[in-house]
């Protein structure tokens, strides 16, 4: 009698308007992927305003920060005025250098990945290269190419292409240390040419897509750091030239606008990429 006790409380407790309230909108929230994210976007936004209104300043200052209500009012100009010319600059500026970073660090890191003799022929100066800043180059840029918009997607390349190359030579490399996958294609009466189409160049796509990702997003950081130094026109330019004119809200504006701008291009990369991966099924664990 007295251990049926509490299991009775637990049902009375469950079934009270309360915890059916808090059940229903826990299945709502986090059930929905949608309404999770939303959620997600409209706490970070919300405390980032208190934190303006209050003043918060301890070790972070928001004091001179603008709030979110700010940046609303400085898009809204932005969007009202002309801002066509700056996205598609930026834009174009982004896909031209990303899209030949791509093709050529995706077969060139096959080629590396692939063949030992190739590796030893050019890995050391790509080594050597590769941990250069994007602003170094500007100069050099400036310099090689007859115009500041051929300079500027050339940094955009030079942001995109080390993080496809790497990430395609690693995922090539990771296969071909796979040697079950390998011995069963040899079993199977593959020769070298079908066991790289049949078995490498599949089993590296989870890891191109990985670089092309990471790669887009470092297209949109160069491309900044490009505007700022040696464009006219762009959301990187616009982002500068309001912190040199101390107007900030248009600062924060162009920082999220450019944030938007890479995060949906990341997703259009991811996208395409998952369709030349159908087998490719993710399931991650619920909490």
């Amino acid at each position: 009698m007295a251990s049926t006790l509490p299991q009775t409380r637990v049902r009375a407790e469950s079934a009270s308007p309360a915890a059916q309230l808090s059940r229903r909108l826990r299945n709502l929230f986090f059930a929905n992927r949608s309404a999770t994210r939303c959620l997600s976007l409209i706490l970070f936004f919300s405390i980032w305003q208190v934190l303006c209104i209050i003043g918060f300043n301890f070790f972070i200052n928001f004091q001179l920060v603008p709030s979110p209500v700010e940046v609303l009012e400085a898009t809204v100009e932005f969007f009202t005025s002309e801002p066509g010319v700056h996205i598609r600059s930026s834009i174009y500026r982004v896909l031209v250098g990303f899209c030949v970073a791509s093709g050529l660090g995706i077969v060139l890191g096959l080629f590396i990945g692939w063949f030992q003799i190739v590796e030893d022929l050019m890995m050391p100066w790509l080594e050597l290269l590769r941990p250069i800043p994007a602003v170094a180059w500007i100069p050099l840029a400036i310099l090689m190419f007859p115009t500041a918009e051929t300079g500027m997607i050339y940094i955009t390349f030079i942001g995109a292409f080390f993080p496809v190359l790497i990430s395609t030579i690693r995922a090539v490399e990771n296969i071909l240390h796979d040697i079950v996958l390998i011995r069963v294609g040899q079993c199977l009466g593959a020769n070298k040419w079908f066991i790289f189409k049949d078995i490498v160049l599949p089993g590296s796509l989870p890891g191109i897509a990985s670089g092309l990702t990471i790669g887009m997003g470092n297209a949109w950081f160069c491309l900044v750091t490009a505007e700022i130094l040696a464009g006219r026109y762009g959301v990187g330019y616009i982002t500068w030239e309001s912190y040199v004119t101390s107007n900030y809200p248009p600062i924060v504006m162009g920082m999220l606008l450019i944030g938007l701008m890479g995060a949906m291009s990341s997703w259009a990369v991811g996208r395409g990429m998952q369709a030349l991966m159908p087998w490719r099924v993710i399931k991650k664990q619920n909490a």
